[in-house]
């Protein structure tokens, strides 16, 4: 990076807001794919008037700039292709107010999810995205990939919270958006544009966010099936019964198996599949028979056992390693590909067999867990990329899995985003019509393409 631009960044930030030693781009470089690239230089601002002020000189010297968060993307929506500013949002990490009567809260986009969640529990109000890393991700990276996690079957996704935003512009202007009214039709949903646009469109550095009551009652169970199939089923089964757990997850014998080599919590080892489910509610008596019924069709639709969490310690060990299985698979290969395809829930049992045929044809394997309960499935491939041969197995399965979902009416990601993982498949799932548009929106907020070049858009 030139020293001129380094002195700037400087002159905005302070030193210790400009990274630039070998070690530290290395540390900013990569995200939690298999993806890494390197940027010029790292700037930590603490304020949305840097930010304004770094994208304004970004804008000036046409310098790439990707923003980030703690790196969790899936996507590689986060890696600095094209080198330039990694614009890294981490210090920007306060609550500024938790409105108890409005039921909002205004954060910054690097306060951690866990940290707003467990700050408005205490208050007795509650934010429901929660996507499996929510211990180490942040508010903006959420809205920018319109995170989801166990909770969408019930509660919806982050952009179903987002309540307004302050949005810095390819130009350095400060775009601010809606705000703590519960109708607002005024105008076109910018809230909905910027959400899901992976750093593309603008820098999110403020969040206004939607909150609810907090649940005062839960109940959470292990349903154990021998067949993958039994278990896919009764997920239907459950919802077409008029039930809407708060969570319903599947994992199948192999993400079992990993969880349990990594932390021996007594998970069956000689059934194909389980489903994790919780009800939760202000009224103790529906969420237990909400429960008792859920019991009752997974017995009628295969399960051997169901399993109920005595108490919040148990509950907390289950949902525990759900929320593992991703980091747990590394003990089988040193590699992995998980993408988050979505289909319509009638379509979760033809979805599960062929992703297994995938497998067995080419002879590498697909774990699949995920959201079944909402259609939205994290099909993994186990690889280990220094052999050629199975990179070149991989390619073809993720092409596989893409046109499976779209074939039965799915999409190629329900809440990893993008990036460029997906770029390939984009006009397939879209539409050339569709595609040229977002473009052309593009184009109209970014004209001079220095907010995360690369991503996204097909090249």
């Amino acid at each position: 990076m030139d020293k001129h631009i380094l002195t700037q960044l400087i002159k905005i930030t302070g030193r210790d807001g400009v990274l630039a030693t070998p070690e530290d781009l290395a540390v900013y470089g990569y995200d939690g794919t298999f993806e890494d690239h390197r940027p010029d230089v790292v700037v930590l601002p603490r304020t949305t008037e840097q930010v304004s002020q770094v994208v304004m000189l970004a804008a000036a010297e046409r310098i790439p700039l990707v923003t980030r968060g703690m790196g969790s993307g899936l996507a590689a929506a986060s890696v600095p292709f094209s080198g330039g500013i990694a614009l890294t949002m981490t210090r920007m990490n306060r609550i500024l107010e938790i409105d108890e009567v409005n039921a909002t809260a205004h954060v910054e986009a690097g306060v951690v999810t866990a940290d707003l969640q467990t700050a408005v529990e205490k208050l007795g109000l509650f934010y429901p995205p929660d996507p499996s890393s929510n211990r180490h991700s942040t508010i903006g990276g959420n809205i920018a990939c319109n995170a989801g996690g166990p909770r969408c079957l019930k509660y919806g996704v982050t952009g179903d919270y987002v309540l307004g935003l302050t949005v810095v512009l390819a130009d350095g202007r400060v775009l601010r958006t809606g705000g703590k009214c519960i109708k607002d039709v005024v105008g076109y949903d910018l809230n909905a544009l910027f959400t899901g646009s992976e750093g593309t469109l603008g820098v999110t550095t403020e969040a206004l966010l939607r909150l609810t009551a907090r649940p005062q009652f839960a109940r959470t169970a292990l349903a154990e099936f021998a067949l993958l199939d039994d278990a896919s089923r009764t997920v239907n089964a459950i919802l077409s019964a008029g039930i809407v757990p708060a969570t319903l997850e599947l994992m199948d014998e192999t993400a079992i198996a990993c969880i349990e080599a990594a932390m021996r919590l007594g998970l069956p080892l000689d059934v194909e599949a389980i489903l994790l489910i919780e009800t939760d509610g202000s009224d103790e008596a529906a969420v237990r028979r909400e429960m008792e019924t859920i019991d009752r069709i997974c017995r009628e639709r295969g399960a051997r056992q169901v399993r109920a969490a005595k108490d919040e310690a148990e509950r907390a060990s289950l949902w525990r390693a759900r929320r593992s299985v991703s980091p747990s698979l590394a003990r089988k290969a040193p590699n992995k590909l998980g993408e988050d395809i979505t289909v319509p829930r009638s379509a979760i049992p033809e979805t599960v067999r062929r992703l297994k045929a995938i497998s067995a044809k080419h002879g590498l394997p697909i774990v699949i867990y995920g959201h079944a309960g909402d259609g939205n499935l994290h099909p993994t491939i186990l690889f280990d990329k220094r052999d050629p041969e199975q990179w070149a197995k991989v390619e073809a399965m993720a092409a596989e899995e893409f046109a499976l979902a779209l074939e039965l009416g799915g999409t190629l990601s329900g809440e990893h985003g993008v990036g460029t993982l997906k770029r390939p498949y984009m006009e397939q799932a879209l539409g050339p019509v569709s595609l040229e548009i977002q473009k052309r929106i593009k184009a109209a907020l970014d004209p001079v393409n220095i907010l995360n070049p690369g991503k996204v858009f097909p090249e």
